[in-house]
């Protein structure tokens, strides 16, 4: 009988301890249920890159000089510069400017460091192919103007919640004349200034 007893008490303790596990994890359910959607419905929707997203590098021929400042600072040589010196002019023509994107890490310091402004980081970032020998732009390939998605009429744009304006959680319909969480740039320096001066004081 009392092992009856025993068996009837581990089995109701097993019974409520099980409740509440399930309990725990209905209640992270419901939880995650009143916080807005993390997915995308991609390529359908698709989000604004933020402010110094480093995407696709892309290039002016006509700016370039063969410099070859580029291929100095890249971490890995990756760009291509093929040149000659023109002895009649003493200068030097770009024949072919070429990076293979499979390899580079966009760090960006080709755009950073370029004297003449010729390259320059885009928002475009779909560059999937099936063959790696695809991702070996040339300077046409990167002459291309930058796509973005806030340009694409089948596509709609949706911001990330970080530059949501506070207390909006829907990239939808934002209200007009709505900005970013936090300060700009300009607004910081301004309230910077006042406290440097207190400082020298």
């Amino acid at each position: 009988m009392l092992n009856f007893l025993k068996q009837v008490g581990d089995y109701a303790k097993e019974s409520v301890q099980a409740a509440k596990f399930i309990g725990q994890g209905l209640s992270v359910t419901f939880d995650h249920m009143r916080r807005r959607p993390v997915t995308v419905q991609y390529p359908y929707e698709k989000l604004i890159p933020s402010e110094r997203y480093r995407g696709r590098i892309h290039f002016e021929f006509d700016k370039c000089i063969s410099c070859e400042v580029c291929v100095r600072v890249c971490p890995i040589n990756l760009p291509v510069v093929d040149w000659e010196f023109d002895k009649a002019t003493k200068k030097k023509t770009l024949n072919h400017y070429s990076i293979d994107f499979g390899v580079c890490i966009f760090c960006g310091n080709c755009v950073e460091y370029c004297p003449t402004n010729c390259l320059s980081m885009t928002e475009e970032y779909e560059m999937a192919s099936y063959d790696r020998h695809e991702l070996n732009y040339d300077n046409v390939a990167m002459g291309r103007l930058p796509y973005k998605v806030t340009q694409d009429p089948m596509v709609t744009p949706l911001r990330e919640l970080a530059y949501l304006p506070k207390g909006v959680m829907s990239p939808h319909e934002l209200p007009e004349g709505s900005r970013r969480a936090g300060k700009l740039p300009q607004e910081i320096l301004e309230e910077a200034e006042p406290a440097k001066e207190e400082s020298v004081n």
